[in-house]
């Protein structure tokens, strides 16, 4: 009996060994990607800012950077990259690595795979508030003008659909069905009240708040930058600090309750970070869809649903997608610049298509 008891300790502890180095292995792949999205990033960028109808290497073009960090720019090529390229590049990294991640986190607590900053109304709302301010130079708060006017506009309309989804919570309780259908209702109301202002508007106004609409980098700056970056400080950390709260409801609001979780009140806290960082970006950005819905699928293959992991990667590969959806955007038809949404949407597509007919498991 002795030897049968100390024989089955030994196996137990060989497969208490055997499945922490599998875990290793498994936590290993994910920090791997991690860093592959990472580095995908610094690759495109070079690359990116090679491109355009002045040549620069990309020797040239670190060797610019590298010296504008210390000394004012002068010479043409030190103009281009910095005031030009630069910026362009940097606002899609943010806007990657926010879009990606927002998605991520709307998707978890709903538990639903079309959940994104687009399909629950925040970037048709963003719409309408940019197309009143393009079409009929109407404005939310007094006193803006010009760009900052659409730009005001249209984070404060595209905070509009998470208020009324808080609202509808209050009469009925927060489950994710709720949310997503109300999302849904705000995304057909704000997209039929823009395309009637674009109906009785003059074409050229109208094809200005359409490039809008369908989402562009190209009047990034470094005024833009700014701000765009202090609001993905202050909510990429509380959404990670989240995380482990996401990952025990991806078990079910009663599994997650039984361990201490507040469901609703983490509901409803996530859903305003997410929603509050899309408009940050959206505002100044225009309505780029599919990142945050695509990238986040796409990790989820590779990484698994651990959201610890998962909002890291989601953001460096969404920033990736985002980087190079717009190098494609400026260089397929040159000198002619696409609206990087339309290029998104090529891409996002068919991809989303393909990775919802292959997938063999669901995470959520």
């Amino acid at each position: 009996m002795k030897m049968t008891s100390s024989t089955e300790t030994i196996s137990g502890t060989e497969k208490i060994a055997e499945i922490k180095e599998l875990y290793k292995k498994f936590i290993g792949r994910k920090i791997l990607f991690i860093l592959f999205s990472l580095i995908l990033i610094f690759i495109i960028a070079g690359v990116a800012a090679t491109l355009g109808s002045y040549p620069i290497t990309v020797i040239e073009v670190y060797s610019i950077i590298g010296h504008g960090l210390f000394q004012s720019v002068e010479t043409t090529e030190e103009i281009v990259v910095w005031n030009l390229r630069l910026p362009r590049i940097l606002m899609g990294i943010l806007a990657g690595i926010g879009l990606a991640i927002a998605g991520t986190m709307m998707q978890g607590i709903l538990r639903n795979p079309l959940a994104s900053p687009f399909t629950l109304g925040i970037a048709s709302g963003a719409g309408f508030g940019a197309a009143l301010a393009i079409l009929l130079g109407a404005g939310i708060i007094a006193g803006e003008t010009g760009k900052y006017l659409i730009i005001g506009n249209a984070f404060v309309f595209s905070l509009i659909p998470t208020f009324v989804i808080l609202g509808l919570t209050r009469y009925k309780r927060a489950t994710p069905e709720t949310m997503i259908l109300a999302g849904i209702a705000m995304l057909y109301i704000f997209n039929a009240a823009t395309t009637l202002l674009m109906y009785f508007s003059e074409a050229e106004a109208v094809k200005a708040a359409y490039f809008w609409m369908v989402g562009s980098l190209g009047k990034a700056s470094w005024d833009a930058i700014l701000p765009v970056s202090i609001v993905l400080a202050g909510c990429v950390p509380l959404l990670m600090w989240k995380s482990w709260d996401v990952n025990v409801m991806g078990a079910g609001d009663e599994t997650a309750k039984s361990l201490g979780v507040n469901v609703e009140r983490t509901r409803i806290a996530i859903l305003v970070i997410a929603s509050l960082m899309s408009a940050g970006i959206i505002c100044f950005t225009g309505t780029i869809g599919f990142i945050g819905l695509v990238a986040p699928h796409m990790c989820r293959m590779v990484i698994g649903g651990d959201n610890r992991f998962l909002i890291p990667a989601s953001g460096f590969f969404g920033a990736a997608l985002l980087l190079g959806a717009d190098t494609i955007a400026r260089t397929i038809i040159a000198p002619v610049i696409l609206p990087v949404g339309v290029i998104t949407a090529f891409m996002g597509g068919p991809v989303f298509l393909y990775l919802r007919m292959r997938k063999r498991r669901e995470y959520w």
